[in-house]
């Protein structure tokens, strides 16, 4: 049964997002939404939940249905709120009281501490934010799920829990879901839909499966492309042999069938589809300035503490040496990136049980991307910094996907993955030995996120690296370090601790 039929959508804000879009959402759907940064996946979101109106084309609605969207951001009024008065405000007021214990059973379904429960979102990590969005978009039971970017914030033990929650959804309730998250859709989408600007595609497969027929359909598209063009060229090549022939012998009979020859050419060439060809968000290019310093970073018995001074773990002795990519795993709360940040204090500074090489050259980026001002604009944060000139500047922004057109703009108003991908750019030009990243995935779209995995595998330099993408972190990590109870240690395969074995 179709809930959701929609013709000819397209969307244009300032450039054209998407066109003839037609799509129709049905029930047992679990949709995958791919799309690079900044294509539109929030937009069309919007559009099916109705809160944006589209420039053109048709979203029919089945009579009273009922749409949960949970998008990326919590809003402003919601942090004031606990984090159950936020589900339950997700309730009609005239069921709100009555029906209060749905707010519970669905942060139970959630497993949501209940001490969590009568906690402001501010307080709240923003893992627990998007869970309590989660909740609220769910507490009506709507007949249709939209759920934007629902793994971001979340660590590789919540994500095992959200995929869960969502397979044990009635199969009748429809999902719509965007992610960078290539496993997670693996796990949870039976469709996939890949927006573009035109020609967008849609595949009755979850993402890599799907992935793998789009580049078998654009290659079968830019095969056909060169023999239509092929076709056409050697129509002109026939119908200006023919003119020469009929201009030398006078024939009216050639000299019409040159302009029919002419005129096929012409219609072929006007009726060929040129292959998709991807507007790329731009290279993620990292440069190591490289370093003979046996161990970059030496740890001894360091106590890794909560920013209000409970004690969390003792790391024990453990070092990382040059081209050693150490991925750290752990739960939310566990405190991966209060080591990231007490490694990242120790570069300047003096930190009882942890030494840094004299050689060593920091790039540091953080969950929150708060080492960039928001105060700045793109330019102003590559050319205040170094010496490369505005001309080369604007150059390098652009190859790192940030538009001509926002390279002046505050980057308070920049997405998140163009934040991400100024980021990276600034790293580069560092040209660093030791990397300190965590959750340097979050705001990355696929493109972003292969591009920088390959980036990693390929240098030399080392790094320590946070990150709750599974895929990712096979790809690029090399030692693998486990917060279990109140200790740090090594494992050979992170494979157990995905798999939830191992306690998080």
């Amino acid at each position: 049964m179709t809930l959701i039929d929609i013709q000819s959508l397209g969307v244009t804000l300032g450039e054209t997002l998407f066109t003839d879009l037609t799509l129709t959402i049905a029930k047992g759907d679990r949709i995958g939404l791919v799309a690079a940064n900044g294509r539109g996946k929030s937009t069309l979101l919007g559009c099916i939940a109705g809160s944006i109106d589209p420039t053109q084309g048709e979203i029919t609605r089945g009579r009273g249905l009922r749409i949960g969207h949970v998008g990326q951001h919590p809003m402003p009024g919601d942090f004031d709120l606990t984090l159950r008065d936020r589900v339950l405000h997700a309730l009609p007021p005239d069921r709100a009281g009555e029906e209060a214990w749905r707010a519970d059973v669905v942060l139970d379904d959630l497993q949501v501490p209940e001490e969590l429960h009568h906690r402001r979102l501010s307080e709240l990590s923003g893992g627990w934010q998007r869970t309590a969005m989660l909740a609220a978009a769910w507490v009506a039971e709507p007949d249709l799920l939209l759920l934007d970017e629902p793994t971001n914030h979340l660590d590789l033990h919540r994500i095992g829990l959200l995929q869960g929650w969502l397979a044990a959804l009635p199969r009748s309730v429809p999902i719509v879901v965007t992610s960078h998250d290539r496993a997670f859709l693996d796990a949870v989408t039976n469709r996939t839909l890949f927006l573009r600007a035109s020609d967008s595609r849609s595949f009755a497969l979850p993402y890599t499966r799907a992935r793998a027929a789009l580049e078998e359909s654009d290659a079968a598209d830019a095969r056909r492309f060169a023999n239509d063009l092929n076709k056409a060229n050697q129509l002109r090549r026939q119908a200006a042999k023919l003119k020469n022939i009929g201009i030398n012998s006078g024939s009216d009979l050639l000299i019409t069938k040159t302009k029919q020859l002419g005129a096929r050419a012409d219609r072929i060439e006007a009726a060929a589809r040129p292959a998709h060809a991807e507007r790329t968000a731009g290279e993620i290019r990292l440069a190591g300035s490289g370093s003979h310093a046996r161990a970059l970073v030496a740890l001894e018995e360091v106590e890794v503490t909560t920013p209000d001074g409970r004690p969390l773990y003792r790391t024990g002795r453990m070092w990382i040496a040059p081209g050693d990519r150490v991925v750290l795993l752990g739960g939310n709360g566990t405190g991966k990136t209060q080591l990231v940040r007490l490694i990242h204090a120790a570069t300047s500074e003096d930190i009882a049980g942890i030494r840094c090489a004299s050689s060593i050259g920091l790039g540091y980026s953080d969950q929150h991307l708060s080492q960039l001002s928001p105060a700045d604009t793109p330019m102003t944060a590559i050319t205040a910094r170094f010496d490369v000139g505005d001309s080369r500047a604007r150059a390098m922004l652009a190859g790192a996907g940030v538009d001509i057109r926002l390279q002046d703009t505050k980057i308070a108003a920049l997405s998140g993955g163009q934040r991400a991908r100024l980021a990276m750019l600034i790293l580069r030009l560092q040209q660093p030995n030791f990397y300190l990243l965590d959750e340097p995935t979050n705001h990355l779209d696929i493109d972003g996120q292969e591009a920088l995995e390959e980036e990693l595998a390929r240098q030399d330099a080392a790094c320590l690296l946070v990150s709750h993408d599974r895929q990712f972190l096979r790809a690029v990590g090399t030692r693998f370090w486990q917060i279990t109870g109140r200790r740090l240690v090594e494992v050979d395969d992170p494979k157990r601790f995905l798999a939830g074995e191992l306690a998080p």
